[in-house]
Protein backbone atom coordinates (compact mmCIF):
# COMPACT_ATOMS: atom_id res chain seq x y z
CA UNK A 1 0.00 0.00 0.00
CA UNK A 2 1.30 3.66 -0.81
CA UNK A 3 1.82 6.10 1.72
CA UNK A 4 0.79 9.35 1.66
CA UNK A 5 2.93 12.26 2.58
CA UNK A 6 0.75 13.13 5.43
CA UNK A 7 -2.97 12.79 6.53
CA UNK A 8 -4.56 15.44 8.15
CA UNK A 9 -8.00 13.93 10.28
CA UNK A 10 -8.22 16.81 12.99
CA UNK A 11 -10.64 19.23 11.05
CA UNK A 12 -13.25 19.93 14.10
CA UNK A 13 -9.68 21.27 15.26
CA UNK A 14 -9.56 23.50 12.60
CA UNK A 15 -9.75 22.92 8.66
CA UNK A 16 -6.92 24.20 5.59
CA UNK A 17 -7.71 27.32 3.96
CA UNK A 18 -8.47 26.84 0.19
CA UNK A 19 -6.95 28.88 -2.55
CA UNK A 20 -9.84 31.05 -3.01
CA UNK A 21 -10.48 32.03 0.41
CA UNK A 22 -6.20 32.70 0.68
CA UNK A 23 -6.62 34.77 -2.58
CA UNK A 24 -9.88 37.00 -1.10
CA UNK A 25 -7.79 37.67 2.25
CA UNK A 26 -4.74 38.69 0.50
CA UNK A 27 -6.95 41.09 -2.39
CA UNK A 28 -8.47 42.11 1.18
CA UNK A 29 -5.32 43.03 2.84
CA UNK A 30 -3.63 44.96 -1.05
CA UNK A 31 -6.76 46.42 -1.68
CA UNK A 32 -9.49 46.77 1.00
CA UNK A 33 -7.40 48.54 3.55
CA UNK A 34 -9.19 51.50 4.50
CA UNK A 35 -11.35 51.40 7.41
CA UNK A 36 -14.76 50.95 7.00
CA UNK A 37 -16.05 53.48 9.80
CA UNK A 38 -14.74 56.08 7.14
CA UNK A 39 -17.17 57.64 4.50
CA UNK A 40 -14.51 58.45 1.92
CA UNK A 41 -14.09 55.45 -0.57
CA UNK A 42 -11.20 53.84 0.65
CA UNK A 43 -13.82 53.54 3.51
CA UNK A 44 -16.60 52.90 1.63
CA UNK A 45 -14.73 50.13 -0.33
CA UNK A 46 -13.81 48.28 2.72
CA UNK A 47 -17.23 48.69 4.16
CA UNK A 48 -18.62 47.12 0.86
CA UNK A 49 -16.30 43.75 1.46
CA UNK A 50 -17.79 43.86 5.19
CA UNK A 51 -21.72 43.95 3.66
CA UNK A 52 -21.14 41.19 1.03
CA UNK A 53 -18.85 38.69 3.87
CA UNK A 54 -22.04 39.86 6.20
CA UNK A 55 -24.24 38.18 3.24
CA UNK A 56 -22.40 35.34 2.64
CA UNK A 57 -22.10 34.39 6.31
CA UNK A 58 -25.81 35.01 6.99
CA UNK A 59 -26.66 32.70 4.21
CA UNK A 60 -24.61 29.71 5.10
CA UNK A 61 -27.70 30.14 8.72
CA UNK A 62 -30.62 31.43 6.63
CA UNK A 63 -30.78 34.58 8.60
CA UNK A 64 -30.89 38.48 7.67
CA UNK A 65 -27.92 39.96 7.23
CA UNK A 66 -28.28 42.70 9.74
CA UNK A 67 -28.26 39.78 12.13
CA UNK A 68 -25.15 39.03 11.71
CA UNK A 69 -22.07 40.31 13.79
CA UNK A 70 -18.66 39.46 13.45
CA UNK A 71 -16.36 38.64 16.40
CA UNK A 72 -12.64 37.23 16.73
CA UNK A 73 -14.52 34.27 16.94
CA UNK A 74 -16.29 31.26 18.58
CA UNK A 75 -14.78 31.62 22.12
CA UNK A 76 -16.26 35.43 22.04
CA UNK A 77 -19.26 34.77 20.18
CA UNK A 78 -20.18 32.08 23.09
CA UNK A 79 -18.77 34.95 25.50
CA UNK A 80 -21.61 37.85 24.02
CA UNK A 81 -24.39 35.62 24.29
CA UNK A 82 -24.11 34.53 27.59
CA UNK A 83 -22.92 37.35 29.26
CA UNK A 84 -24.35 39.66 27.29
CA UNK A 85 -27.57 37.82 27.83
CA UNK A 86 -27.14 37.84 31.58
CA UNK A 87 -26.35 41.01 31.92
CA UNK A 88 -29.30 42.20 30.20
CA UNK A 89 -31.68 39.96 32.11
CA UNK A 90 -30.27 39.42 35.59
CA UNK A 91 -31.50 43.10 36.98
CA UNK A 92 -35.41 41.75 36.02
CA UNK A 93 -34.52 38.65 38.48
CA UNK A 94 -33.71 36.48 35.19
CA UNK A 95 -30.59 35.14 36.82
CA UNK A 96 -31.00 31.19 35.97
CA UNK A 97 -28.43 30.06 33.15
CA UNK A 98 -29.17 26.05 31.74
CA UNK A 99 -26.56 24.30 29.98
CA UNK A 100 -25.14 20.90 29.35
CA UNK A 101 -22.11 19.07 30.62
CA UNK A 102 -20.69 18.51 26.56
CA UNK A 103 -20.69 21.97 25.93
CA UNK A 104 -17.53 23.28 24.93
CA UNK A 105 -15.03 25.33 27.21
CA UNK A 106 -16.00 28.08 25.75
CA UNK A 107 -19.16 27.97 27.26
CA UNK A 108 -18.47 25.79 30.42
CA UNK A 109 -15.93 28.42 31.52
CA UNK A 110 -17.81 31.38 30.53
CA UNK A 111 -21.31 30.19 32.60
CA UNK A 112 -19.02 29.18 35.70
CA UNK A 113 -17.66 32.92 36.07
CA UNK A 114 -20.67 34.00 35.65
CA UNK A 115 -22.05 31.40 38.29
CA UNK A 116 -19.09 33.31 40.76
CA UNK A 117 -21.43 36.69 39.93
CA UNK A 118 -24.44 35.12 41.34
CA UNK A 119 -25.81 33.06 38.50
CA UNK A 120 -28.39 30.31 39.58
CA UNK A 121 -26.28 27.03 36.91
CA UNK A 122 -28.43 24.14 35.91
CA UNK A 123 -26.09 21.55 33.76
CA UNK A 124 -28.17 19.16 32.21
CA UNK A 125 -26.07 15.96 32.07
CA UNK A 126 -25.97 13.89 28.53
CA UNK A 127 -27.29 10.30 28.05
CA UNK A 128 -25.30 7.82 27.39
CA UNK A 129 -25.30 8.43 23.47
CA UNK A 130 -24.23 11.76 23.45
CA UNK A 131 -27.97 13.93 22.99
CA UNK A 132 -29.09 16.08 26.29
CA UNK A 133 -32.47 15.22 26.75
CA UNK A 134 -34.97 18.31 26.01
CA UNK A 135 -37.42 17.15 28.12
CA UNK A 136 -34.56 18.05 30.94
CA UNK A 137 -34.22 21.02 29.17
CA UNK A 138 -37.92 21.97 29.56
CA UNK A 139 -37.77 21.15 33.62
CA UNK A 140 -34.89 22.88 34.42
CA UNK A 141 -35.81 26.07 32.67
CA UNK A 142 -38.34 28.61 34.36
CA UNK A 143 -39.64 32.15 34.33
CA UNK A 144 -36.06 32.98 36.17
CA UNK A 145 -34.21 31.88 33.49
CA UNK A 146 -31.94 34.10 31.62
CA UNK A 147 -30.65 31.81 29.33
CA UNK A 148 -30.44 27.92 27.48
CA UNK A 149 -27.70 27.75 26.05
CA UNK A 150 -27.22 23.88 24.52
CA UNK A 151 -24.45 23.36 21.88
CA UNK A 152 -26.18 22.33 18.21
CA UNK A 153 -22.91 19.71 17.15
CA UNK A 154 -20.44 18.48 19.94
CA UNK A 155 -16.67 18.96 18.98
CA UNK A 156 -15.54 15.65 20.07
CA UNK A 157 -18.11 13.06 19.33
CA UNK A 158 -20.55 14.56 16.67
CA UNK A 159 -23.35 14.10 17.98
CA UNK A 160 -26.02 16.52 16.81
CA UNK A 161 -28.80 18.20 19.28
CA UNK A 162 -32.49 18.82 19.40
CA UNK A 163 -32.15 22.16 19.20
CA UNK A 164 -35.53 22.91 18.08
CA UNK A 165 -37.48 20.65 20.15
CA UNK A 166 -35.44 22.30 23.19
CA UNK A 167 -36.40 25.95 21.86
CA UNK A 168 -40.11 24.66 21.80
CA UNK A 169 -40.15 23.48 25.02
CA UNK A 170 -38.66 26.77 26.96
CA UNK A 171 -39.64 29.13 24.73
CA UNK A 172 -43.19 29.76 27.11
CA UNK A 173 -40.32 30.93 29.68
CA UNK A 174 -39.17 34.23 28.12
CA UNK A 175 -35.68 32.70 28.47
CA UNK A 176 -33.17 33.36 25.06
CA UNK A 177 -32.26 30.58 23.61
CA UNK A 178 -28.22 30.28 22.21
CA UNK A 179 -26.59 27.51 20.54
CA UNK A 180 -23.19 26.97 20.29
CA UNK A 181 -23.03 26.01 16.73
CA UNK A 182 -19.19 26.11 15.53
CA UNK A 183 -18.87 22.48 14.67
CA UNK A 184 -22.19 22.18 12.71
CA UNK A 185 -22.06 25.83 10.64
CA UNK A 186 -20.67 24.30 6.85
CA UNK A 187 -21.04 20.68 8.14
CA UNK A 188 -25.15 19.98 7.89
CA UNK A 189 -27.98 22.87 6.64
CA UNK A 190 -28.50 25.08 9.49
CA UNK A 191 -31.91 27.78 9.26
CA UNK A 192 -32.00 29.22 12.06
CA UNK A 193 -35.77 30.29 11.87
CA UNK A 194 -36.65 26.82 12.21
CA UNK A 195 -34.67 26.25 14.94
CA UNK A 196 -36.64 28.75 17.10
CA UNK A 197 -33.30 30.07 18.88
CA UNK A 198 -32.58 33.58 19.59
CA UNK A 199 -28.42 33.39 19.08
CA UNK A 200 -26.31 31.38 17.41
CA UNK A 201 -22.62 30.99 17.61
CA UNK A 202 -20.18 30.25 14.72
CA UNK A 203 -16.14 30.36 14.08
CA UNK A 204 -14.46 30.53 10.25
CA UNK A 205 -11.68 28.29 10.90
CA UNK A 206 -14.06 26.09 11.41
CA UNK A 207 -15.12 25.59 8.15
CA UNK A 208 -12.45 26.78 6.06
CA UNK A 209 -11.92 30.08 6.79
CA UNK A 210 -8.85 32.01 8.67
CA UNK A 211 -8.50 31.91 12.36
CA UNK A 212 -9.18 34.84 14.72
CA UNK A 213 -12.63 35.72 12.73
CA UNK A 214 -15.84 34.48 13.96
CA UNK A 215 -19.52 35.96 13.99
CA UNK A 216 -22.75 35.97 16.48
CA UNK A 217 -26.20 35.58 15.19
CA UNK A 218 -28.56 37.83 17.20
CA UNK A 219 -32.12 37.42 16.06
CA UNK A 220 -34.16 40.64 15.51
CA UNK A 221 -35.32 42.23 18.37
CA UNK A 222 -33.24 40.81 20.85
CA UNK A 223 -31.48 42.91 23.59
CA UNK A 224 -27.93 42.10 24.53
CA UNK A 225 -25.16 44.09 26.50
CA UNK A 226 -22.54 44.45 24.59
CA UNK A 227 -19.25 43.14 26.28
CA UNK A 228 -16.72 45.05 23.79
CA UNK A 229 -17.20 48.43 24.73
CA UNK A 230 -15.87 51.64 22.84
CA UNK A 231 -17.47 52.82 18.83
CA UNK A 232 -20.24 51.78 17.41
CA UNK A 233 -19.30 49.30 15.14
CA UNK A 234 -21.28 46.09 14.38
CA UNK A 235 -24.60 48.44 15.30
CA UNK A 236 -22.73 48.92 18.64
CA UNK A 237 -22.67 45.19 19.86
CA UNK A 238 -18.88 44.60 19.64
CA UNK A 239 -16.85 47.83 19.59
CA UNK A 240 -13.51 47.95 17.55
CA UNK A 241 -12.62 48.33 13.78
CA UNK A 242 -13.45 45.29 12.41
CA UNK A 243 -11.04 42.60 11.03
CA UNK A 244 -11.47 43.14 7.60
CA UNK A 245 -9.24 40.70 6.13
CA UNK A 246 -10.26 38.10 8.11
CA UNK A 247 -13.85 38.48 7.50
CA UNK A 248 -14.02 38.42 4.01
CA UNK A 249 -12.11 35.74 4.16
CA UNK A 250 -14.83 34.39 6.72
CA UNK A 251 -17.61 34.87 3.85
CA UNK A 252 -15.66 33.62 1.24
CA UNK A 253 -15.54 30.14 3.29
CA UNK A 254 -19.03 30.79 4.23
CA UNK A 255 -19.84 30.85 0.38
CA UNK A 256 -17.96 27.80 -0.13
CA UNK A 257 -19.10 26.11 2.39
CA UNK A 258 -22.72 26.63 1.45
CA UNK A 259 -22.06 25.40 -1.86
CA UNK A 260 -20.38 22.36 -1.00
CA UNK A 261 -22.90 21.09 1.86
CA UNK A 262 -24.30 18.53 -0.57
CA UNK A 263 -20.75 16.60 -0.76
CA UNK A 264 -21.69 15.98 2.60
CA UNK A 265 -22.85 12.61 2.11
CA UNK A 266 -19.17 11.63 0.54
CA UNK A 267 -17.69 12.82 3.57
CA UNK A 268 -20.21 10.12 5.59
CA UNK A 269 -19.33 7.39 4.06
CA UNK A 270 -15.65 8.04 3.97
CA UNK A 271 -16.43 8.30 7.66
CA UNK A 272 -17.67 5.39 8.23
CA UNK A 273 -15.37 3.70 5.73
CA UNK A 274 -12.92 4.55 8.62
CA UNK A 275 -15.10 3.75 11.09
CA UNK A 276 -16.68 0.09 9.95
CA UNK A 277 -12.09 -0.22 9.26
CA UNK A 278 -11.11 0.28 12.22
CA UNK A 279 -14.22 -1.39 14.46
CA UNK A 280 -13.41 -5.01 12.20
CA UNK A 281 -9.03 -4.61 12.10
CA UNK A 282 -8.74 -3.44 15.89
CA UNK A 283 -10.44 -5.53 18.69
CA UNK A 284 -11.25 -4.01 21.66
CA UNK A 285 -13.00 -0.44 19.67
CA UNK A 286 -15.96 1.25 20.54
CA UNK A 287 -17.70 4.33 18.88
CA UNK A 288 -19.00 6.97 21.43
CA UNK A 289 -22.00 8.77 20.40
CA UNK A 290 -25.05 8.19 18.45
CA UNK A 291 -24.15 7.19 15.47
CA UNK A 292 -27.34 8.27 13.64
CA UNK A 293 -27.33 11.50 14.55
CA UNK A 294 -23.60 13.45 13.90
CA UNK A 295 -22.42 15.63 11.91
CA UNK A 296 -21.30 14.04 8.80
CA UNK A 297 -17.32 14.17 9.06
CA UNK A 298 -17.01 13.35 12.91
CA UNK A 299 -16.27 9.92 14.93
CA UNK A 300 -14.84 8.87 18.17
CA UNK A 301 -13.33 5.63 18.64
CA UNK A 302 -12.43 3.79 22.18
CA UNK A 303 -9.17 1.80 21.96
CA UNK A 304 -9.34 -0.23 25.00
CA UNK A 305 -6.17 -0.84 26.97
CA UNK A 306 -3.89 1.99 26.28
CA UNK A 307 -3.55 5.61 26.59
CA UNK A 308 -4.91 7.88 23.92
CA UNK A 309 -2.32 10.33 24.02
CA UNK A 310 0.52 7.57 23.42
CA UNK A 311 -1.67 6.21 20.52
CA UNK A 312 -1.65 10.12 18.82
CA UNK A 313 1.50 10.57 19.30
CA UNK A 314 2.32 7.14 17.08
CA UNK A 315 -0.13 8.29 14.49
CA UNK A 316 1.41 11.04 14.24
CA UNK A 317 5.02 9.26 13.61
CA UNK A 318 3.15 7.96 11.04
CA UNK A 319 2.09 10.65 9.19
CA UNK A 320 -1.48 10.84 10.40
CA UNK A 321 -3.07 13.74 12.37
CA UNK A 322 -5.60 13.37 14.68
CA UNK A 323 -6.93 14.49 18.39
CA UNK A 324 -7.97 13.09 21.73
CA UNK A 325 -10.93 15.72 21.73
CA UNK A 326 -11.07 19.31 21.99
CA UNK A 327 -8.04 21.19 20.37
CA UNK A 328 -8.58 24.15 23.08
CA UNK A 329 -7.75 21.45 25.82
CA UNK A 330 -4.87 19.81 23.87
CA UNK A 331 -1.19 19.64 26.10
CA UNK A 332 -3.23 18.08 28.85
CA UNK A 333 -3.41 15.18 30.69
CA UNK A 334 -7.00 15.44 31.75
CA UNK A 335 -10.16 12.96 30.28
CA UNK A 336 -12.70 13.78 27.94
CA UNK A 337 -15.40 16.04 30.08
CA UNK A 338 -17.60 15.11 27.34
CA UNK A 339 -16.95 11.10 27.50
CA UNK A 340 -16.97 11.78 31.70
CA UNK A 341 -20.76 13.81 31.08
CA UNK A 342 -21.92 11.42 29.43
CA UNK A 343 -21.20 8.67 32.10
CA UNK A 344 -19.37 6.72 30.31
CA UNK A 345 -16.29 4.71 32.45
CA UNK A 346 -13.69 6.47 33.35
CA UNK A 347 -11.69 4.86 31.16
CA UNK A 348 -12.89 5.90 28.06
CA UNK A 349 -12.73 9.28 28.52
CA UNK A 350 -8.76 8.98 28.55
CA UNK A 351 -8.52 6.05 25.49
CA UNK A 352 -10.44 7.19 22.93
CA UNK A 353 -9.27 9.59 19.64
CA UNK A 354 -11.34 11.82 17.43
CA UNK A 355 -11.53 11.70 13.40
CA UNK A 356 -12.30 14.45 11.78
CA UNK A 357 -12.26 14.55 8.35
CA UNK A 358 -13.17 17.30 5.64
CA UNK A 359 -12.72 17.87 2.04
CA UNK A 360 -9.34 16.88 1.14
CA UNK A 361 -9.39 13.57 2.73
CA UNK A 362 -9.66 10.85 -0.04
CA UNK A 363 -10.05 6.74 0.20
CA UNK A 364 -6.29 6.35 0.39
CA UNK A 365 -6.09 8.52 3.13
CA UNK A 366 -8.90 5.98 5.15
CA UNK A 367 -7.51 2.80 4.06
CA UNK A 368 -3.72 3.99 5.18
CA UNK A 369 -5.23 4.80 8.64
CA UNK A 370 -7.15 1.26 8.97
CA UNK A 371 -3.92 -0.53 7.96
CA UNK A 372 -1.37 0.71 10.57
CA UNK A 373 -3.61 0.83 13.46
CA UNK A 374 -4.01 -2.65 13.90
CA UNK A 375 0.12 -2.85 14.13
CA UNK A 376 0.29 0.47 16.54
CA UNK A 377 -2.51 -0.49 19.03
CA UNK A 378 -0.99 -4.31 19.17
CA UNK A 379 2.56 -2.47 19.91
CA UNK A 380 0.83 -0.49 22.98
CA UNK A 381 -1.22 -2.68 24.24
CA UNK A 382 1.78 -4.97 24.81
CA UNK A 383 3.78 -2.57 25.80
CA UNK A 384 1.41 -1.38 28.42
CA UNK A 385 1.15 -4.97 29.64
CA UNK A 386 4.85 -5.51 30.08
CA UNK A 387 4.98 -1.84 32.12
CA UNK A 388 1.96 -3.20 34.55
CA UNK A 389 4.05 -6.28 34.89
CA UNK A 390 7.07 -4.68 35.99
CA UNK A 391 5.13 -2.76 38.51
Amino acid sequence: MGRPVRIYLDYNATSPLSDGVIDAISRAMREDFGNPSSIHAYGQRAKAALDQARTDVAALIGADPMEIVFTSGGTESDNLALRGAFDTLAPSGRRRIVTSGIEHEAVLNTVKALAARGADVVTLPSQKDGIIDAAGAERAADRETAVVSIMLANNEIGTIQPIADIAGRVRATGALIHTDAVQAAGKIPIAVKDLGIDLLSMSAHKFGGPKGVGAIWIRKGVRLTSQATGGRQERNRRGGTENVPGIVGMGVAARLARESLASAVSIAALRDRLENGILAAVPGTTVNGARDRRVPNTTNISFDGLEAESLLIALDLEGIAVSTGSACSSGTLEPSHVLKAMGLPQAFARNSLRFSLGSATSTADVDFVVGVLPRLVTKLRQLGRTAEALR
